[in-house]
């Protein structure tokens, strides 16, 4: 991003209050416990929360779930705008790939997710490299609203290396290229082992160069795309200020192409990959492009910003649909999914 900074981890781990009331309960995890200095290079310390064992569980609710996908926000008057278009589309859950507001201000932060939003709307994010000086702060609000959220179970470090499951969507929450201390494609590949639900996301906020259409020089370890892409499960990213989608693929690596039909078939082993990030702070310009991009929306396309929007479980439950949306209304990306858990 536009500057370079540390990362920091921070152990975080949130469930429903009453799950954990009994005495019993409490010694069961307490042996899980991890503090986040066992993972910041600096040695920063930060509260320590529970650390669940094994794939968490809630509720599934009936029916269709809109979600926004978005990247490096800002704080300033594009960054407002787009939550308004957030509001605006009717979407029901914020999944966000990092980088907040660049200010190292976690108060102001939420406090405009809450003033255009609510302070009970459903808001997960992934740590960016932008949020390291200050993620004590931003996890402490991420946590609070979490609490707030009914039906949403998450276990793990939230927003660094996390799985959480809220209205049927099994999305894990990482710091892939961050924390260089986790195995991350060893973890992707045992919270997904046996997964049945058909909509899993994987969010980070650094995706491999070869991912982006910028200028970025980030080499990621093909092992997360790849066991994200085992599970079928969609790759959700940001980092680059730009909006890019692959086609359906069948190896990230060598960058195969499965499929350019629509819509774009989910299975293991088959899956798409997708940078959002024209969440508020600047706009970018095109660099690198290649056969297995289905969309690029960047500065050289006239860009504006916007977020992903996609509505999961409708018209059947293994069916979506997704669009790009800018705040002016254009809509420069529009495409289906089927999912074959």
């Amino acid at each position: 991003m536009k500057r370079t900074t540390l990362c920091l981890a921070v152990a975080l781990s949130c469930v429903a209050a009453s799950a954990f009331a009994s005495d019993s309960a409490e010694a069961a995890r307490s042996g899980a416990e991890r503090s986040f200095r066992d993972r910041d290079p600096r040695g920063i310390p930060a509260p320590e929360f529970p650390k669940e064992s094994g794939a968490v569980s809630a509720p599934r609710a009936a029916g269709p779930v809109k979600a926004a996908f978005i990247g490096d926000q800002g704080n300033g008057a594009a960054a407002r705008a787009t939550l308004q278009l957030i509001k605006a589309e009717g979407a029901e859950v914020v999944f966000h790939q990092g980088d907040f507001d660049y200010k190292d201000n976690p108060e102001a932060w939420d406090g405009l997710i809450n003033e255009v939003l609510g302070p009970s709307f459903p808001y997960f994010a992934s740590v960016g490299n932008h949020d390291m000086k200050a993620w004590p702060g931003y996890q402490q609000k991420l946590a609070a609203r979490l609490k707030r959220i009914s039906g949403a179970v998450c276990d793990g470090d939230l927003g660094t290396i996390s799985t959480c499951r809220y209205r049927g969507l099994v999305f894990l929450l990482m710091g892939v290229d961050l924390m260089k201390n986790n195995d991350y494609p060893g973890y992707i590949r045992k919270q997904m082992a046996g997964e049945t639900s058909p909509w899993k996301i994987c969010s980070w906020h650094i995706p491999h160069y070869l991912m982006q259409v910028g200028n970025k020089k980030n080499v990621i370890d093909w092992g997360v795309y790849e066991e994200c892409r085992n599970a079928g499960a969609i790759i959700a990213t940001g980092h680059e200020h730009s909006y890019s989608r692959t086609r359906l693929m069948k190896e990230f690596a060598t960058q195969q192409v499965a499929s350019s039909d629509n819509p774009l078939r989910l299975e293991k082993g088959r899956t798409f990959a997708f940078v959002s990030g024209l969440g508020g702070d600047s706009i970018r310009n095109q660099f690198l492009d290649g056969a297995w991009w289905a969309s690029v929306y960047t500065a050289k396309q006239k860009a504006n910003y916007g977020a992903l929007f996609c509505t999961f479980g409708a018209p059947t439950a293994n069916a979506a649909s997704c669009y790009f949306k800018n705040i002016d209304g254009r809509i420069p990306d529009r495409f289906d999914l089927l999912s074959q858990p």
